[in-house]
């Protein structure tokens, strides 16, 4: 990997199916900018553990986003992709770090208490130190920058305390990273609640990345509109905001250009336009995706080739850290 550039990891969690909105907002951007970072994909698989999940689901879902990874333009010679459980070092170095983290930091992680609501007593502990594991995550491999959203950045800046702790204590030894918080960009949101933001986890509202042309048309077609008539850029308009954002998004035009377009036409138009223009963003990468299906076992060993290359960073950093903190003996 190119150590010139900067280093960006990025976690990615094998939980139901990624959406248009992870495909307009991070998945293309990812593809796109390979050769402005020194990129790491990591398919977290222990991390969805902290939920409950069969076991044949999980390995399904893992082949799966790593396919749809493959198919948006993810280049194994160019980044790294591999899954978390390929790489011990992960849950190795996750023990270390948990040892010096105090109980406090995790009581602040507001996503554990979002996550755990009212049943904190019988969660998972996975569901409590997930924020360690990330931390090891980012460290092994001398991170200088993760993609969050908003919600995340907590995680980051825990890491930060994390690290910052155990180079005080122990001698420098891990990069600090920075959260990198994407620009402000389109916002894809639920077709049938456009409040709020799509989302995997409630797939009505969602179109799914690999949802067929005739299921897309459907979805798109009973998206909420307004009795309003009138079209434009509007947030008092938030599901036909939706669709607009969605045409601009994918075709590139501007907003002038669009208005343009359906002048004189209804909100039909517009929900057959963001249909085909979905549909046509999309076609390319479910090709490749079924190229993958028909040969599973090309996906399987980019994966093993991935977590070699990913054991080949993280080993060392982790017996490091186990030196530093008393459990090898200095060679």
């Amino acid at each position: 990997m190119d150590s010139k550039r900067q280093r960006v990891f990025s976690g990615i969690q094998p939980s139901g199916s990624p959406t248009l909105g992870n495909y307009i907002g991070a998945i293309r951007n990812w593809a796109r900018d390979q050769d402005r970072f020194d990129n790491i994909f990591c398919i977290v698989d222990l991390h969805a553990l902290t939920q409950p999940r069969d076991p044949e689901e999980l390995r399904a879902k893992t082949w799966e986003l790593s396919a749809i990874l493959l198919a948006a333009g993810i280049d194994p010679d160019r980044s790294l992709l591999f899954a978390q459980s390929d790489v011990p070092a992960h849950t190795g170095l996750t023990w270390l770090l948990t040892t010096i983290t105090p109980m406090g930091w995790l009581n602040r992680m507001t996503q554990f208490k979002s996550k755990a609501g009212s049943d904190r007593e019988s969660v998972g502990a996975g569901l409590y130190i997930y924020p360690v594991l990330m931390a090891a995550d980012i460290l092994l491999y001398h991170t200088n920058c993760v993609p969050v959203g908003e919600d995340q950045k907590q995680h980051v800046e825990l890491t930060r305390d994390i690290a910052e702790r155990f180079n005080g204590l122990f001698g420098e030894l891990f990069t600090i990273p920075e959260p990198m918080i994407p620009p402000v960009g389109a916002r894809i949101m639920d077709l049938y609640e456009p409040e709020r933001k799509m989302d995997k986890s409630r797939p009505t509202g969602a179109i799914s990345i690999l949802d067929p042309p005739d299921a897309i048309r459907k979805k798109v077609s009973r998206a909420v509109t307004d009795s309003l008539a009138s079209i434009r850029f509007s947030p008092e308009q938030p599901g036909l905001l939706n669709l607009l954002t969605i045409i601009q998004a994918l075709t590139g035009k501007s907003e002038e250009e669009i208005l343009e377009e359906f002048e004189g036409q209804g909100y039909k138009a517009v929900k057959d336009r963001a249909a085909e223009s979905i549909i046509e963003a999309l076609a390319p990468l479910q090709q490749r995706y079924r190229d993958y299906e028909r040969d599973p076992d090309q996906v399987d060993l980019i994966l093993q080739r991935g977590g070699e290359r990913a054991r080949e960073m993280a080993e060392p950093v982790l017996r490091e850290a186990q030196r530093r903190i008393g459990l090898r003996r200095p060679v």
